[in-house]
């Protein structure tokens, strides 16, 4: 019982502190919370925490011939989820906002599209097992005398934290939705679309300068 305590707190730090950054996956979020509304919005964040659960897993696990496949492909992957990221800038700077205005129940939704879209925008980031390694070094999270029901209840926290970081954002987000008219999203699409497809653009450059260096 004496780790419990420490276990849940950093579990819950360290989801949170892995979705915070405001990377693609965050910009996606909020565009979708206010073009479909909080529940497609909030889909996508669950993917994105399954994303950072699965490479947290493969991390404290010591999968190393995973982990170093991964690595040995992170600029393939960079490569592959930049021009998915283009592809998705170019759709959203297209996308009509008027459709935004209907209310959420009334916009046609595939919440299997948005969890999938959530969790392989996050799982193109393989760098982002060395940020793993270091919050867990940081916290100390995992300890020789750990027992597999620590480990359970540590991974499971780290899933609630990144959950509740979701959560969060979706629920603030949502309450500027209705301060929002066809103009205002025209424009944010757009900036969220030119935002986007930066990102992509250097990821890219990133990616296909490093898969040639190789």
């Amino acid at each position: 019982m004496e780790y419990f305590g420490h276990i849940i707190s950093s579990g819950i730090l360290i989801g949170i502190l892995i979705s915070a950054p405001m990377g693609p996956i965050g910009m996606l979020v909020i565009q979708r919370t206010l073009n479909k509304g909080r529940r497609p919005a909030l889909f996508t964040g669950v993917g994105a925490a399954l994303s950072d659960l699965t490479y947290s897993l493969l991390t404290g696990l010591g999968l190393s011939f995973v982990t170093d496949f991964i690595l040995a492909k992170q600029m393939l992957l960079q490569i592959v989820g930049s021009v998915v990221l283009i592809a998705f800038a170019f759709y959203l700077f297209k996308k009509n906002p008027t459709l935004a205005l209907k209310k959420p129940d009334e916009v046609t939704t595939t919440y299997w599209k948005d969890f999938a879209t959530g969790f392989l925008f996050t799982f193109a980031n393989p760098l982002i097992l060395f940020f793993i390694i270091g919050l867990f070094a940081r916290f100390n999270f995992l300890l020789p005398e750990f027992r597999y029901y620590h480990y359970i209840l540590g991974y499971a926290s780290i899933f609630g934290g990144a959950l509740l970081w979701w959560w969060l954002i979706t629920y603030f987000i949502n309450k500027a939705r209705a301060h929002f008219n066809v103009r205002s999203l025209w424009i944010f699409n757009r900036i969220i679309s030119a935002i986007l497809l930066i990102m992509a653009l250097v990821g890219l450059y990133k990616g296909i300068g490093g898969y040639l260096s190789l």
